[in-house]
């Protein structure tokens, strides 16, 4: 039997692996990685200088320590020039020879890349993107060089705000812009974004919002920022994390359908016989759900499935937790194309705001603060499932 191939090496592919390795241990896997294959969690970047870890302190294994524990062959540093879907073969580049690799099956777990922005000015070019611990490597050891320690964070979302918190609280003056009228704008009412504001603005945080970056001009020292609304900003050191976008490309060559993500249905199998999509770049019965918990739960229904037991996905309410801890929060996100009214309780420490539809169903919630967080459970229980378990 042909190889199990998956491509990237990312928490989707390590995930994946490590789940397949306790169902068969013998079934030949490959991995091809495009960088250095190093497994580590992206979620522990926004925090790691909080947690006084160096870069080289988050990896978790390198390729060659990955490979014999998980009993698998990991082709780092390689590109995935082509797929052949009919013929189930893979063209692959390393070290500039181009190779043929045969598989049974193939999992895209090829993630998500920064979005963007066309900024002008000299200094566009320095803007740094943390997508990946090269990406986090190359950004700590020039934020360790800045003499002022001012960071200029465009993106007011969940990563903006989590390395926001991280930076300020580790002695740096962060100043996080934003064209929404909020942070969080995708996740949070208004009322409860206000308050997740307003604490991380007492720890010195500073959120220029309704704007965005037009200009990026080198300084003698650091840059300085234009905006749309006319003001200007000086920085060290400047990060963009205004969004990912799912990695289409090997799909599209491929053939293989794709919306906002790679389109998959409950058994994560796309319309190519034998390709499947796990991760931040698969979109699951119409969700794209960037998070942890959506990627384990499919890791562990993939697996079984290239066992042989064919296993749909199952998602339950995952809340998601935001590492800011000047503002503890939690947020189970309204489903997309539901209506909701929210009904709010509010604490010395925060609020809990709950989104009831026109049934009267608990469909999301916001727990701002300690108090709030401790009703996660109970309130999780409450809320249906977004793809419920095969019966």
């Amino acid at each position: 039997m042909h190889p199990i191939i998956i491509i990237g090496s990312g928490m989707a592919g390590y995930t994946l692996a490590r789940e397949y390795r306790k169902l068969n241990s013998e079934q030949e896997l490959i991995m091809i990685s495009a960088d250095d294959a190093v497994n580590y969690a992206k979620p522990t970047l926004s925090n790691a200088l909080v947690g006084k870890k160096q870069p080289d302190q988050i990896g978790l294994g390198d390729a060659e320590k990955m490979s014999q524990q998980l009993n698998m062959r990991i082709e780092k540093h390689t590109q995935v020039q082509e797929i052949d879907a009919a013929g189930h073969v893979l063209t692959i580049i390393k070290e500039g020879v181009q190779q043929q690799l045969q598989y049974s099956k193939l999992i895209l777990a090829v993630g998500a890349n920064p979005i963007r922005l066309a900024i002008a000015g000299d200094g566009s070019d320095d803007i740094f993107v943390v997508n990946s611990l090269i990406d986090y490597r190359a950004f700590r050891n020039n934020l360790d060089a800045c003499s002022n320690k001012h960071v200029v964070i465009l993106g007011a979302g969940l990563i903006g705000c989590e390395f926001a918190n991280d930076l300020q609280n580790t002695g740096h003056h962060v100043t996080v812009v934003d064209l929404a009228a909020q942070p969080l704008g995708r996740l949070l009412p208004s009322h409860v974004a206000e308050a997740f504001k307003s604490n991380l603005e007492q720890t010195g945080i500073q959120f220029v919002l309704n704007t965005t970056v037009e200009k990026v001009s080198k300084q003698a020292q650091g840059y300085l920022i234009h905006l749309a609304n006319g003001q200007t900003l000086t920085a060290d050191i400047v990060l963009s994390a205004i969004g990912l976008q799912p990695n289409l490309t090997l799909s599209h060559q491929a053939d293989i359908h794709s919306s906002r993500g790679i389109l998959t249905n409950h058994l994560l199998e796309t319309n190519q016989a034998d390709i499947f999509a796990i991760g931040d770049c698969a979109e699951v019965n119409g969700l794209l759900l960037p998070y942890v918990m959506p990627l384990m739960q499919q890791a562990r229904a993939l697996a079984k499935t290239l066992s042989g037991l064919e296993t749909a996905v199952h998602y339950p309410a995952m809340p998601v937790a935001v590492k800011t801890p000047a503002a503890p929060l939690t947020v189970l996100p309204v489903p997309v194309a539901v209506t909701v009214t929210w009904e709010t309780e509010e604490f010395e420490d925060g609020m809990l705001s709950k989104a009831i539809d026109a049934d009267g169903t608990l469909r999301g919630f916001v727990l701002l603060g300690a108090t709030a967080a401790k009703q996660r459970l109970a309130l999780t229980k409450l809320v249906p499932d977004l793809i419920p378990a095969a019966v």
